[in-house]
């Protein structure tokens, strides 16, 4: 059978006397019942002595939502062409108790999310750290107990998976249709005409913002607001994080939007496919946000802007301002490929030099 499971083991003293230890085990299986058809098992137990708590959403039990997966074919990474969500902080209710002996599971469709048009043999893997995973681990990790999160990493094992290849759609791209001239319009999908003002407004601010972060940039500087969202400075980074903001620039000053308002999620903001610029889905946490400010709309349309492949391609890594510094003090590398970071240096709220 084409399964393989991985114990990660942590150890972290949380206070004087709270002593956590769990054992987390994740599965990746190709089904069995569909085969060619890019499918997947997940399962992640509980084999440890304490109750631990999942954040829902960094897992496949509702659905993917963002780039939860690594899958290579010959060694090269293939698109996500998922969605990706801006989300509140999490909630109590965003986190699913595993007590000890209990597992989660779910069926995925790699296919439906990931471009494996060629088919052929896929080896995947679940991308996604345990501090991002799990409650405990985080609390963990922000107590500054180090020795033995390390290897409690969800980010371990593969499963190799063969896909049929499909046939090619038709190419309705900007560059097969030819050239059309840029505008700074906007098009709306199920927006009343207060939503429709609203987010007229929040475009607006939203090109404040970018213009600002790109001079800022341009500029060279490196004060405390970069090395905040982003860690230490290299050039590397540095140089990364400028054209970012010069692509998420261009694109909110002189793109096509189109905002779709059907979403009502009270705990989403918005998302977009990271593979169709320039087409915003609007959801309830949108509509109560400041219009400028910290989470706001303006900065909301800077983190989605970002997702999209053709401007930044960023990734959903760390959510809320908090951990957004955090990463950006434990893994620059990722901060700068985090979608909150930008939207956070962007707003620059609380404002930082």
């Amino acid at each position: 059978m084409n399964q393989r499971w991985f114990a990660l083991l942590a150890t972290g003293l949380l206070g004087a006397t709270n002593v956590f230890a769990a054992g987390i085990e994740v599965a990746l299986d190709a089904t069995t019942k569909d085969p060619g058809s890019g499918k997947i098992d997940y399962q992640l137990a509980n084999n440890g002595a304490t109750t631990i708590h999942v954040l829902r959403w960094q897992t496949p039990v509702d659905g993917v939502t963002t780039d939860l997966f690594r899958v290579t074919r010959d060694g090269e990474e293939v698109a996500y062409t998922g969605p990706m969500y801006k989300r509140v902080e999490p909630r109590a209710e965003d986190y699913i108790e595993l007590k000890p002996g209990e597992r989660i599971s779910a069926e995925v469709d790699l296919s439906a999310y990931y471009d494996m048009r060629s088919g052929g043999q896929f080896e995947v893997s679940y991308a996604r750290d345990a501090s991002a995973v799990v409650r405990e681990a985080s609390l963990a990790t922000k107590g500054g107990v180090a020795a033995g999160v390390a290897a409690f990493d969800l980010a371990r094992g593969t499963a190799d998976v063969y896909v049929d290849a499909a046939p090619e759609p038709l190419d309705m791209s900007i560059d097969a249709l030819g050239p059309s001239p840029l505008a700074a319009t906007n098009s709306f999908v199920s927006c009343n005409n207060t939503r429709q003002s609203q987010l007229a407004t929040a475009r607006n601010s939203s090109v404040t913002y970018a213009n600002n972060s790109k001079a800022y940039l341009t500029a060279g500087t490196t004060g405390s607001r970069y090395t905040w969202w982003f860690g230490s400075y290299t050039s590397s980074r540095y140089s990364t994080v400028r054209s970012h903001f010069t692509n998420i620039a261009s694109a909110l000053s002189s793109q096509p939007y189109t905002f779709n308002c059907s979403c009502t999620d009270s705990g989403t903001y918005a998302y977009v496919y990271p593979t169709q610029p320039y087409k915003v889905y609007l959801c309830g946490a949108f509509w109560s946000a400041p219009n400028t400010g910290t989470d706001s709309r303006a900065g909301t349309l800077i983190h989605e802007t970002s997702h999209f492949n053709v401007v930044a391609g960023t990734d959903d890594w760390a959510y809320g301002q908090t951990a957004a510094h955090n990463l950006a003090v434990s893994n620059p590398t990722r901060a700068v490929d985090n979608a909150d970071n930008h939207e956070y240096f962007a707003e620059n709220n609380p404002a930082r030099n």
